[in-house]
């Protein structure tokens, strides 16, 4: 996803980067050649005129908008589900750092906060790669030592893993007396919401809007969109291309954007922007160790006012 800034107006009228135009190009270019057939023949296929007005359009167009909305919010509530969960992971990475620090009987017992800061920071970028497909080498490789970074390479899921191995730091901490049991059973508590977060961002990853729907969708876009323009061409005559091009790309980029969002981990420019809210997480929970941080997450330039 890209990273933008706050644009006025005007900017927003010529933005390309990130706008789904470019993605629905070919389309609109296949719409131009439609409408300006209609108009030059006057309506007609085959030399056969289609019997088509505007009314039908009106009804149909109607029905699409409504199929369009619905599909618009089923695919919202996913990225915004997916979302706040990365909002929440963050939430419980600085609430367990803040936790570890804190608690617990200084000089007694064994726990070694670096390393557990360095499994947390690595459990965010493991589910980032994970829900993305990616490799996650480099991320991991920084952070982990090399028995960690041994079992990441044996395991299928390396955040359950990460986790599993946060929960045995806090285990050996209270088994030797580092902490007692109510801040051991904070701390896991915790653990347990990072858990519930991995569980629900599998579980949108992996249940995918129905097919059907967005086969049906998709099928009647393309029909009315390719039909229009014989349904006008009576009425507005030569400015038939100019408002079937407008009205196409209206349902043809809303249906590029429903499909883009319903799936929140992608890197198209409109998905969640893992690779800034991961760097987040890690910068908050170094800064509360006090360590050194990476730098923030960076505005694309390209959408920057002179």
């Amino acid at each position: 996803m890209i990273v933008r800034p706050q644009q006025n107006w005007f900017r927003m009228l010529l933005v390309w980067d990130g706008s789904v135009l470019p993605s629905i190009l070919p389309q609109m270019a296949l719409m131009t050649i439609v409408s300006t057939l209609a108009v030059v023949t006057k309506g007609s296929v085959l030399g056969e005129k289609l019997p088509l007005n505007i009314a039908s359009f009106t009804l149909l167009g109607l029905a699409l908008a409504i199929f369009l909305a619905f599909r618009n919010n089923a695919s919202y509530e996913r990225f915004w589900e997916a979302r706040k969960m990365w909002g929440q992971s963050l939430i419980s990475a600085r609430t367990l750092t803040s936790q570890a620090q804190r608690y617990g009987n200084p000089g007694v017992g064994e726990f070694d906060q670096m390393l557990f800061e360095n499994r947390l920071i690595a459990f965010v970028y493991a589910l980032k790669h994970q829900l993305r497909h990616s490799a996650w080498n480099d991320d991991l490789g920084r952070l982990l030592s090399g028995e960690d970074l041994a079992k990441c390479g044996q395991v299928q899921y390396r955040p359950v893993m990460l986790l599993d191995r946060l929960r045995d730091m806090i285990a050996v901490a209270h088994r030797t007396g580092h902490l007692c049991s109510e801040q051991l059973w904070m701390l896991d508590n915790q653990l347990n919401e990072l858990s519930v977060i991995l569980g629900a961002c599998e579980r949108i990853a992996s249940t995918p809007i129905p097919y059907p729907y967005s086969v049906l969708l998709h099928r009647t876009v393309y029909v009315y969109c390719l039909l229009l323009p014989f349904g006008l061409v009576d009425t507005i005559g030569i400015a038939t291309p100019v408002i079937s091009v407008f009205v196409s790309y209206t349902f043809l980029a809303l249906e590029a954007i429903v499909s883009e969002i319903s799936e929140p981990f992608g890197i198209a420019p409109n998905c969640l922007a893992l690779d800034a809210i991961a760097t987040e997480i890690e910068r908050t929970v170094l800064e509360l160790g006090g360590r050194e941080m990476p730098p923030a997450a960076a505005v694309d330039k390209k959408f920057q006012l002179s």
